[in-house]
């Protein structure tokens, strides 16, 4: 199989990269795309060493099966055409597209068929990778509606540095680095210092005060779950490196008792329950800890669950608390099971 990855020096990108590798994706022939300043880049993928092309327009794509695009959404805007032209099937990571009513917004434990839509006669061949922060809690609320139906969810977002790309996560150990040498802190990716402190501001504010980081969880969880779901988010940057925690209370329908919904979580495809609230202080004989903390789980592909209880505000509700990398199986894992859905529909062959 053909495959292309649009931004390929950039965080997702090098995690594609490796997830590819890792489940032995049918990868024939490679190629790697990028801007200016990336181009002529060289990284290697299964023993081969490749050369990052600058990315332009034309036919670069004509023999391409899946292109990855992980390079911003100014740039999948621009390129979309060009990419999908001669018959390659997008897949992108940015939010250029998840809210187009005739391309598909997948979380392929969720809503797999979906992706029928973006390959039907007159489809646009795009395919969209949601918000990472709505992917880990999305992969979470499956199991729940299964019981009952979801009528609205409060969700507090703990956002790692990672989020804003590799630069952020330097940026970050260099603020630590200064304030310990009572050094000048500078900010260049974040509008505040991030060590030693959070900030209440993902994305830019947009209406009624939201973030667009915020409003995405609202109108990308109703699109990909096929619901009238209402979701309030606050999201919050954090002075983790890697991985993002969310603190999510659910109502539903019909009353859930912990028990019920700590089951059908430890069934849920792509979660697993860390629930041992007993145990804190201690590490497991496994390995385990008594609940899911980013620092431990950077570099997992699954969701990871705990603090699994009833709310005490209300009868009808459940809250819980779980943590996902959110540059895997937020960004590069969740792209790449979309290519594996693609193969197991039969819409692309193993070549």
């Amino acid at each position: 199989m053909n495959i292309a990855i649009v931004g390929a020096s950039g965080a997702v990108g090098q995690e594609l990269l490796r997830i590819l590798a890792e489940r032995q994706f049918p990868v024939n022939n490679l190629r790697l795309f990028g801007s200016a300043r990336s181009a002529g880049s060289k990284y290697t993928f299964c023993g081969k060493e490749y050369t990052v092309e600058l990315l332009q327009h034309g036919d670069l794509f004509r023999d391409i099966d899946i292109a990855f695009v992980s390079a911003g959404g100014s740039v999948s805007k621009e390129f979309a055409e060009d990419i999908t032209r001669h018959g390659a099937i997008m897949i992108d990571n940015s939010s250029a597209f998840r809210m187009d009513e005739n391309i598909p917004l997948v979380v392929p434990e969720l809503n797999p068929n979906d992706i029928t839509q973006a390959l039907q006669q007159g489809g646009k061949h795009i395919i969209a990778n949601p918000n990472c922060t709505t992917i880990i809690m999305a992969v979470c609320l499956k199991a729940i509606e299964e019981l009952s139906h979801i009528r609205r969810v409060h969700v507090s977002s703990y956002q790692s540095a990672s989020g804003a790309g590799a630069a952020a996560m330097n940026e970050l150990e260099d603020q630590y680095r200064q304030t310990v040498n009572n050094e000048e802190v500078t900010n260049r990716k974040f509008p505040y210092q991030l060590a030693y402190n959070l900030i209440p501001q993902i994305d830019v504010f947009g209406e009624d005060d939201y973030t667009k980081e915020e409003l995405k969880m609202y109108y990308e969880t109703r699109k990909i779950m096929h619901s009238d779901i209402a979701v309030s988010a606050t999201c919050v940057r954090v002075p983790s490196l890697r991985a993002h925690s969310e603190a999510i209370w659910v109502e539903t329908v019909e009353p859930l008792s912990p028990e019920q919904v700590r089951e059908a979580l430890s069934h849920a495809e792509g979660v697993q329950v860390m629930d041992n609230p007993k145990m804190v202080n201690n590490t497991l004989s496994n390995g385990e800890y008594p609940y899911p903390m980013p620092l431990y789980l950077s570099g997992t592909d699954d969701v990871y669950v705990g603090r699994i209880r009833r709310d005490l505000a209300n009868e009808k509700g459940i809250t819980f608390w779980c943590v996902g990398d959110q540059i895997r199986k937020g960004a590069a894992l969740n792209a790449v099971q979309i290519a594996e859905k693609l193969i197991e529909f039969a819409y692309l062959q193993k070549k």
